[in-house]
């Protein structure tokens, strides 16, 4: 199952430079991933300043 991200995101980017597939983009107030790309690596979980994103 693909990681989230809450409402809690920032906007700062952190997520999308450091997952390795791409599947993470700015969207409307946050960013996103996309659940057909991600390989549930949790390295953007890890990499969240403010925790938003966890498993789906």
């Amino acid at each position: 199952m693909a990681y989230k991200i809450s409402d809690d995101c920032i906007s700062c980017g952190t997520c999308a430079g450091e997952c390795p597939v791409g599947a993470i983009s700015e969207g409307d107030g946050k960013y996103e991933i996309n659940a057909d790309t991600c390989l549930d690596c949790g390295t953007c979980a890890g990499a969240c300043p403010v925790g938003a994103i966890s498993e789906g």
